[in-house]
């Protein structure tokens, strides 16, 4: 007794991109936007020294190194991050007569500070930049990369989204059925803006003592932050009368 061939498997269908009239899509952009206090601060310090020779040169950049390193380690826990960037030692040449000479040679290292704790900021900068042939640049305001705000804006975003997909759907006098998509296609980033922070104070107590000649703390105002995220999402709807 012959057998009927058996019949293949249906192959599965290509998603229909805007959806049915049974099933008809809904696609809309959720989108958060953040001010919120910074976390961190960096400094960015530039040690100089200057010698008639390589070695005196050397010699005296090593020296006022150590001594830049030592003033930021002392302020313990409130720096969280030291960091040595590069260095460079250069000869300047000048002319006698038909040939050159090393007139003098320069010295450089750059560091990087990273701060947790502003209430020592003020303070520290104001050292920094009382020393001899050392600049200092910032600072600059920023969160962490971890930051519960990114989380918080990420989330604000969806439930914009959801939100908006809601009000159309009840426009049309139904509702939403499913999530088809979520994509995330702005990261967050912290841009700076107008102060709006407490003031800073001096803090005396971290490191060694404050002496009768140091300089007066700078009052510095940390940057409120911005945080900013997109994300696109589609819906399926119950089909509305029309």
């Amino acid at each position: 007794m012959a057998t009927a061939p058996a019949h293949p498997a249906p192959e599965p269908q290509p998603a229909v991109p805007y959806g049915t009239p049974d099933a008809p899509r809904i696609a809309v952009r959720g989108e958060a936007h953040l001010e919120v206090d910074p976390e961190i601060a960096r400094v960015g310090i530039t040690v100089a020294a200057r010698g008639r020779d390589r070695r005196s040169a050397l010699d005296d950049l090593t020296r006022r190194n150590a001594t830049v390193l030592d003033l930021v380690k002392s302020y313990g826990e409130a720096v969280e991050r030291l960091e040595t960037g590069a260095f460079s030692i250069t000869p300047e040449l000048t002319r006698h007569g038909r040939g050159e000479r090393v007139r003098t040679y320069h010295g450089t290292v750059r560091i990087t500070v990273e701060l947790s704790d502003f209430t020592a900021l003020g303070e520290l900068t104001t050292r920094l930049a009382d020393l001899d042939l050392t600049r200092v640049d910032g600072p600059w305001w920023a969160l962490r990369p971890q930051s519960p705000a990114h989380r918080q804006a990420r989330q604000q975003a969806v439930r914009e989204a959801v939100q908006r997909a809601r009000e159309y759907a009840e426009a049309l006098g139904t509702s939403l059925t499913a999530l088809v998509e979520l994509a995330d296609i702005g990261a967050e980033s912290a841009q700076p803006s107008p102060p709006g922070a407490p003031r800073m104070r001096s803090m005396a107590a971290y490191g060694a003592p404050a002496q009768q000649d140091a300089p007066v703390p700078l009052d510095l105002e940390p940057e409120r932050q911005h945080v900013h995220a997109q994300v696109n999402a589609r819906f399926t709807m119950a089909p509305p009368r029309l």
